[in-house]
């Protein structure tokens, strides 16, 4: 099995990159499954039902969030009646949504950190017991978007799940790592996949807008960035037998929209 990891997609200029891009890599590498994270997919912060809609029409097979799920009171409000849209699992219990789904023979699941980020469930053993409720129901490939600020509660998980899951990959801080790689019981991971965002930007958003912020510390709205795109992403290459990865390869382009 062939499945693209796509990092955070930051608004319309990260959309209109996955729609050009994905049917594009699906043909070229064979994929079998594509997973994005949709968190920052309208207007740069949250996740919309028109924008979910746009990313599944963009063939993406499972919309995987994170910090920012409930900016928009819409999604919150329709995210029940989305199968391909997951918040993380996390959560406590009674939260709307969902944060795993089976889909093309795959357990997608989707969880959140909690070193500088909000105070919720903890994720190792979130992800403990869903494996164990699921001991024996569930495909031999599992693959999980970390959506956490510190690379040590990112390279953590990875070593805590190592050769209990196919592929743990993180997302959230837009900045793509070079730590991609294999461990030793067969368990893909990469500490951050980047972002699907503006290259001349400060993670997807105005430079102008950012250094204003920094410099003045006041709030003010930020805007995504404009220009060339940048797409991040990774493949990862399982045995759908054992669920054990084969390979894990970034799979990195630049796109001008304008062309």
């Amino acid at each position: 099995m062939r499945i693209l990891m796509i990092g955070d997609v930051i608004g319309k200029p990260g959309r209109s990159a996955v729609k050009r891009l994905v049917p594009e890599l699906r043909s070229e590498f064979g994929l079998d499954l594509v997973i994005a994270n949709g968190e920052n997919a309208a207007g740069g912060i949250g996740l919309t039902p028109s924008t979910a809609d746009e990313l599944i029409a963009s063939e993406i097979d499972m919309i995987t969030s994170g910090n920012h799920i409930w900016a928009h009171k819409e999604m919150a409000a329709s995210i029940d009646s989305y199968q391909q849209v997951l918040r993380p699992l996390n959560y406590p219990k009674g939260v709307a949504g969902r944060g795993y789904a089976v889909v093309k023979n795959a357990l997608v699941v989707s969880l959140i950190g909690r070193t500088f980020m909000s105070s919720l469930d903890c994720p190792f053993r979130a992800v403990d017991e869903l494996l164990e409720s699921l001991d024996g129901d569930r495909p031999a490939v599992t693959v999980i978007d970390f959506h956490a600020e510190a690379t040590s509660e990112k390279i953590a998980l990875g070593w805590y799940l190592n050769g209990r899951v196919s592929s743990v990959t993180g997302t959230h801080t837009h900045v793509g790592t070079i730590d991609a790689k294999i461990l030793p019981k067969g368990t893909a991971f990469v500490t951050d996949i980047g972002m699907v965002g503006p290259v001349e930007s400060v993670i997807g958003d105005d430079i102008d807008s950012v250094i204003e912020r920094f410099l003045l510390q006041t709030p003010h709205r930020i805007s995504v960035g404009k220009g060339k795109v940048a797409f991040n992403s990774v493949m990862i290459e399982v045995d759908e037998k054992t669920g054990k990865a084969a390979s894990i390869t970034r799979i990195d382009r630049e796109v001008d929209l304008n062309v």
